[in-house]
């Protein structure tokens, strides 16, 4: 992954051949108390006047206009959208997951431990991006958006590209057997996808979501290694703060 830094606030991009992307942590905002600093999330209970003034700053750092960008609501389920510049500025209600062929329509999501999901189709020059917590990871919201954009774009699985990008690890996710069972589920048998420690499993979640990509013929696959819960200090992490935090977002666009 490759950090960058710029007017305090700081990213990550994919290596390799990706359209403009960005990985932003919390850093380099005004929200203040548990939501620092960079928080991007309107319905945590964060100030709504700092948290529009960190939209601003991060909009501004990429020559983006609020008008280009998308966002769902999100509900950790496995509906995606198509969009374009009608949606500009809007949110689309109750999905998890925008695909668009439509440059500048700029996709945005937010997180704070579940998986961003990128994916770039350089052929048909077109992009999805999806939010895999283990809920949505069960639900099938990573193969939703692969098929979605086979149906909507041309798009095949083989020449599609995947970011999995920042997200809890492993060594955080303490989770009961049925969550294990549930996204399990979605693989082929005895996929190791959880470790059993201490008394209690723990859900490798990336490695999850890379198994699923893989198992759906995905080429490229690129992991960021980010852990969330493990680096609170660039991260927000629903988990390791106890449910009392911000949002960071993801930025997505075909120029």
């Amino acid at each position: 992954m490759q950090r960058h830094e710029a007017q305090g606030l700081a990213w990550y991009t994919f290596p390799g051949r990706w359209p403009p992307h960005a990985l932003i942590t919390r850093l380099g905002g005004v929200s203040r108390g548990p939501f620092a600093s960079l928080n991007l999330g309107h319905t945590v209970g964060d100030d709504p006047a700092a948290v529009a003034e960190n939209h601003r700053r991060l909009f501004a750092q990429f020559g983006l206009r609020a008008a280009m960008v998308v966002s769902p609501h999100q509900v950790h389920g496995a509906r995606v959208v198509r969009v374009g510049r009608a949606e500009g500025g809007s949110i689309v209600r109750n999905c998890d997951a925008l695909i668009t062929d439509e440059p500048g329509v700029v996709l945005m999501m937010r997180f704070a431990d579940c998986l961003p999901i990128l994916l770039y189709d350089r052929e048909h020059q077109a992009i999805g991006l999806a939010h895999a917590g283990w809920r949505g990871t069960a639900s099938g919201v990573i193969a939703a958006t692969v098929e979605a954009m086979k149906a909507a774009f041309g798009s095949r699985s083989e020449a599609l590209q995947a970011g999995i990008g920042p997200g809890i690890g492993v060594e955080s996710y303490a989770v009961g057997a049925e969550v294990v069972e549930a996204v399990a589920a979605t693989l082929p048998p005895g996929t190791p996808i959880a470790r059993w420690r201490g008394g209690q499993w723990y859900l490798d979640l990336p490695l999850a979501a890379q198994r699923q990509l893989e198992s759906l013929g995905v080429g490229q696959i690129t992991a960021s290694g980010l852990d969330t819960a493990a680096h609170t200090d660039e991260w927000y992490s629903h988990r390791a703060e106890r449910g009392r935090t911000g949002r960071f977002g993801v930025l997505l666009w075909l120029p």
